[in-house]
């Protein structure tokens, strides 16, 4: 027997402020969530699945339209095919209070309770699926805790939509601890909301499939689902499954060899070819950061615009549409000791020193934040909202920014341009 658990589809997220992007394929990046779930019910009826579980999260709050809705139930319905059933619960996205549209589903196809554990049972599958959905969106009781006992002689899988005892850049949701889940006595915990793929134990298996197609730059790499393949009701085997159709990458170059901006040009071309190849043909949403110690670094930063527009001509040059070079970010350094220069009293050691301390200084730290108070308020909201965002209140952001400042400063007054 065969099962597919999948998590966080987001189908239909709006994916904000892509439009401010030069030559971004909007349409093509905002059309990827749909295109992943319909890989995702393709995959199930080629593997001819039993069962797929969904661990929360199928939409990314309440619909604009029903056409989300629509989409979604026109895809379940292809599983008819295979004789796939579904069990899916709610997470914080699609919550009971957030959804207030309404469609009903195909018959093969079970919502679990949002007010309490429900179990469903499938005699023919010798299965068990426990769970519960989140009846509102900030849910910080621990469901799980409530979920009723295994049911002997079947395979009983918990499906929970978690952040466990919490996960960087997510809600703590539904709280619980990996030692709870793993002496409940169920064969699979089938978890959704964290986005990164994570096999938490194996014994019983605990896992999180991540998403299933990324969505911006800080979601990268091979996107998708498990395939569970269960023999006499225990899990054998378990396989990750690549779904999605956009690849996010973070693409690193190295700049210490290079000598002038347009040798990094050459070395980021090579760059996004290692990252095209590893994309298997779908269309990679790269972010290029350039990083080392490099003769190029204040060429590169006097003039980050060109060097970005020439980084963007030359992926269109090489890779064409399957490529879409996101942002390009310098984090060069110029070939100066830094720690020498703080040690002098020339000018170039006075604002060494004054830079070193106001990064070390969280007081003076705060007094700087509010001189971008203003500017900051006058921002629209993708540009103060991650994953896009330039959040100039967080004090982490206003030290990488004085580093910047020091790296672009100091070869200028020490005169150390290139020719």
């Amino acid at each position: 027997m065969k099962i597919v658990h999948a998590a966080d589809l987001h189908v239909d997220s709006p994916l904000r402020g892509l439009e401010r992007y030069e030559g971004a394929p909007v349409d093509q990046i905002r059309r990827a969530t749909r295109h992943a779930l319909e890989n995702l019910v393709s995959f199930c009826i080629s593997e001819q699945a039993e069962l797929l579980l969904l661990a929360g999260d199928l939409f990314d709050d309440d619909w604009r339209d029903y056409g989300s809705g629509l989409f979604f139930v026109s895809q379940l319905a292809r599983l008819s095919e295979s004789n796939t059933r579904v069990v899916w619960i709610r997470g914080n996205h699609d919550a009971a209070s957030k959804i207030t549209r309404r469609l009903k589903l195909p018959a093969h196809v079970y919502e679990l309770a949002s007010r309490r554990p429900e179990s469903r049972i499938f005699e023919d599958l010798g299965v068990a699926v426990h769970g519960q959905g989140f009846a509102t969106a900030a849910v910080t009781d621990n469901l799980a805790e409530r979920y009723p006992h295994p049911i002997s002689g079947l395979l009983n899988v918990g499906l929970l939509h978690t952040a466990l005892e919490g996960r960087e850049g997510h809600g703590r949701y539904a709280p619980c601890q990996l030692d709870h889940l793993v002496n409940k006595g169920y064969d699979y915990w089938a978890l959704g909301h964290v986005h990164k793929r994570e096999v938490l134990a194996q014994n019983p298996w605990v896992v999180f499939p991540g998403n299933l197609q990324g969505r911006h730059a800080k979601e990268t790499g091979p996107k998708g689902a498990f395939l569970l393949h269960v023999e006499s009701e225990r899990v054998a085997l378990v396989q990750p499954v690549v779904l999605d159709v956009v690849r996010w990458e973070v693409c690193e170059v190295d700049a210490s060899a290079a000598a002038s901006p347009d040798d990094v040009v050459d070395l980021t071309g090579s760059v996004l070819e290692q990252c095209l190849q590893h994309a298997d043909g779908r269309l990679v949403a790269a972010r290029v950061v350039v990083t080392g110690a490099s003769r190029a670094h204040t060429h590169l930063r006097s003039d980050p615009e060109r060097f970005s527009a020439e980084v963007r001509a030359r992926g269109i040059e090489l890779f064409g549409n399957g490529l879409w070079v996101e942002q390009v970010r310098l984090e060069t350094r110029a070939g100066l000791d830094v720690e020498q220069l703080r040690s002098g009293d020339d000018p170039a050691g006075h604002l060494a020193r004054a830079l070193h301390e106001l990064r070390a200084d969280s007081a003076q730290l705060l007094e700087l934040r509010e001189h971008f108070t203003e500017l900051y308020q006058k921002l629209p909201n993708e540009l103060r909202t991650a994953p896009l965002g330039l959040p100039l209140d967080d004090p982490e952001t206003l030290r990488a920014a004085l580093e910047d400042v020091e790296q672009l400063l100091l070869p200028r007054l020490l005169s150390l341009e290139e020719p």
